[in-house]
């Protein structure tokens, strides 16, 4: 990976807040809040994504209240939960700017990054083709975000076929899906996040 320089890490989301702000964290004095945002796909099925943001942005742009709509323009960001409880890696969107405003539901994404591990190529009962794969993004000053991503049909089969340490370019989308894990012998109901691909460009067949 590219050390100190950063890969591309950009998504727009407009859809309707879940509920009102709570504490996140506190990062070198600034406190940052944490609500969730939902968005409709085209099928009509729901994403629910967390966003993380500034206490500072959310001052500039006035209490947020439940079902109230805005926009969010960010980054993915991604973080190990070692507390033992809950899925081990947290993804967030960090929030760079924030308006309440009316429109259509949104979710766009866009990454740059590297292959970390091997892609994973199968096929559902029903036969249609899907690729999952982990891709590293860089942010400045070394630190890197690792993001499932998941693929179907041809972007699939492509996405199999590449290697290790190949530079990606994507765009796509940022997901939920709820699933249910067996804890301790019982049922525990979980929400995953990935970046659904929509198309892709290996970086470096392009620079070849």
């Amino acid at each position: 990976m590219k050390h100190g320089s950063a890969d591309l890490n950009r998504i727009r989301l407009h859809g309707r807040t879940g509920d009102r702000p709570v504490p996140s964290h506190t990062n070198h004095g600034t406190e940052f809040y944490r609500f969730p945002l939902q968005i409709r796909r085209l099928s009509g099925a729901e994403d629910c994504l967390s966003i993380v943001a500034p206490e500072s942005l959310l001052q500039q742009c006035g209490p947020l209240e439940p079902g109230q709509e805005v926009t969010v323009e960010g980054e993915v960001r991604t973080f190990n939960n070692r507390n033992g409880s809950g899925s081990r890696l947290v993804i967030s969107v960090f929030a760079r700017t924030l308006r309440p405003e009316p429109g259509d539901d949104e979710n766009q994404l866009e990454l740059s990054g590297t292959l970390c591990k091997p892609p994973s190529l199968r096929s559902t009962p029903l036969g249609r083709t899907i690729c999952d794969m982990i891709l590293a993004v860089n942010r400045r000053y070394g630190r890197a975000d690792y993001l499932p991503c998941i693929a179907w049909g041809s972007l699939a089969r492509r996405c199999g076929a590449m290697e290790v340490g190949g530079h990606l370019r994507l765009s796509g989308r940022l997901q939920s899906r709820a699933y249910t894990k067996i804890v301790d012998g019982l049922p525990e109901e979980r929400t995953a996040f990935e970046v659904s691909v929509m198309s892709l460009e290996d970086e470096d067949e392009t620079s070849g």
